[in-house]
This record gives structure tokens, sequence and C-alpha cells, in this order.
């Protein structure tokens, strides 16, 4: 999942990304995310910080999903190209 959250991903794409980012930062600190949030209020631009809050979310859940959904290559497919690594090296059987 090594994609950037452009436009070109999906409504569900990014709502899957954007709940985990969510996520992702509740589990960090909620302490640290109201102190952003009571910032957020008394700014003027409140447009232009939401955009990049999304931006920054989605990009923080690819982050998390990549971390912590990467599956383990298969056993099977790992002992499979050790062998194929041996015959091409001459290993034989």
């Amino acid at each position: 999942m090594a994609r950037s959250t452009e436009a070109g991903s999906g409504p569900h794409e990014q709502a899957l990304l954007l709940a985990a980012g969510v996520a992702d930062v509740v589990l960090s600190g909620v302490g640290a995310a109201a102190g952003t949030v009571r910032g957020f209020l008394r700014r003027a631009d409140h447009a232009e910080l939401a955009q990049d809050a999304r931006r920054d979310l989605a990009a923080r859940g690819r982050l998390a999903l990549d971390k912590y959904a990467a599956l383990p290559p298969a056993h099977l497919e790992v002992l499979a190209r050790q062998a194929l690594a041996r015959r091409a090296d001459g290993g034989g059987d």
C-alpha cells in the first residue's frame, strides 16, 4: 500500500484512510488533539486548515494501515523462493 493519497483514490478508500488517521490521532494522545482543536478554533482560516487536517489525517491513516495491516509473506512462498535461489546458485536438490 505504498500509494499516495491523491484524488484518484475512491471515496471508500478515503473514508477508510480518514478513519484510520483519526484512530491513530486518538491513540497517540488525546491531550495533544485537544490542544490542536483549541488552536484551530482560534484561527481565522478554518477552511484551509480543515483541508490541511484532512490531508494530514489521510496520510496518517495510510501510514497506520501500512504499519498494522501489512501481511507477512506466505511461508510456502518463502520456501519456494529459497529453493529457486539454491538451484540458480547451482546447489542442486
